[in-house]
């Protein structure tokens, strides 16, 4: 038990569960998307921390670190992001068509609970990332649609997707939100605001409901572990008998590592998580996560 305990200890802004926990503190949140949106919000509601929406029975599930709503009925949904996800059997980068996937998950959920296609709330994804995708050192890259033949013209569907390069040192953002970047990226220290972040991962910590909910998620996990690791050597063991060839006993490994990686895909586990635990490469588990 002390080990698990330890772990969380050790968790840093950047994990998708110390995020989540973070970002369910009202006034950190709302004060970070008054400050990158430069608005005021009078106030926002927690629609599901890390909620997994699954449209139809078929599809691929989406889990969302934080979807939140605001007073105007905006909705976002904040991300952690801190690796680049590649596609190893196409050498495509999956996140763009990820922030596609979502939106038109998050549109589809709303549509089901009645709404007409003109009641559709205007919606921010958000992905915090501890790496440059579009390589250009901007600090945001916001994202709208715009018609090709006159770039003037928008849209206007109200969807907005913006990445936040925490490694970035153009454009301008408030000095909150670059304090903010600099305590992902090093655990830095050197606003009000961070120290009022770095205080409340503290208190997040010393918090018995947090740890026993991160000491239930380590044992789940360990669990899934275990039982794929039994299931894929006995599978790997029969094959290699039957084959006579030490391929079988390898094959039976990596279904092991397969099956444990579908197992906590369909729990919503985050693809880094997943990565950890089963020792496949975060482009591994994403090539799985898309079969």
């Amino acid at each position: 038990m002390q080990k698990q305990i330890s772990n969380l200890d050790k968790l840093t802004l950047s994990n998708d569960f110390l995020f989540k926990h973070v970002m369910l503190r009202k006034r950190i949140c709302k004060h970070i998307l008054e400050e990158l949106l430069h608005t005021e919000i009078a106030d926002i509601t927690y629609l599901e921390a890390e909620q997994t929406i699954d449209v139809y029975p078929d599809n691929h599930g989406i889990r969302l670190d934080v979807r939140i709503a605001d007073t105007a009925n905006t909705h976002y949904n904040l991300e952690m992001q801190v690796k680049n996800p590649v596609n190893r059997a196409t050498g495509k980068f999956l996140l763009p068509k990820r922030t596609r996937y979502y939106q038109a998950m998050l549109d589809t959920d709303m549509l089901q609970k009645g709404q007409d296609y003109d009641e559709l709330s205007p919606t921010y994804i958000i992905f915090f990332c501890l790496f440059d995708f579009f390589q250009d050192s901007q600090r945001i890259y916001t994202f709208k649609k715009r018609c090709l033949e006159n770039m003037n013209i928008e849209l206007a569907d109200e969807a907005v997707i913006m990445f936040l390069n925490t490694l970035g040192t153009k454009g301008d953002v408030s000095p909150d939100i670059q304090s903010l970047f600099d305590y992902i990226n090093s655990n830095t220290i050197n606003s009000n605001f961070t120290r009022e972040v770095a205080d409340t991962i503290v208190e997040i910590k010393n918090d018995k409901k947090v740890r026993d909910a991160y000491m239930t998620y380590e044992m789940r996990m360990k669990d899934l572990r275990d039982e794929a690791h039994a299931e894929g050597l006995a599978e790997g063991k029969a094959q290699g008998l039957a084959e006579g060839k030490a391929e079988g006993l390898a094959e039976g490994k990596a279904k092991e590592k397969t099956a444990t990686a579908k197992r906590l895909l369909s729990m919503g586990l985050s693809v880094e998580d997943i990565a950890k635990a089963t020792s496949l490469s975060v482009d591994q588990v994403e090539a799985i996560k898309a079969e």
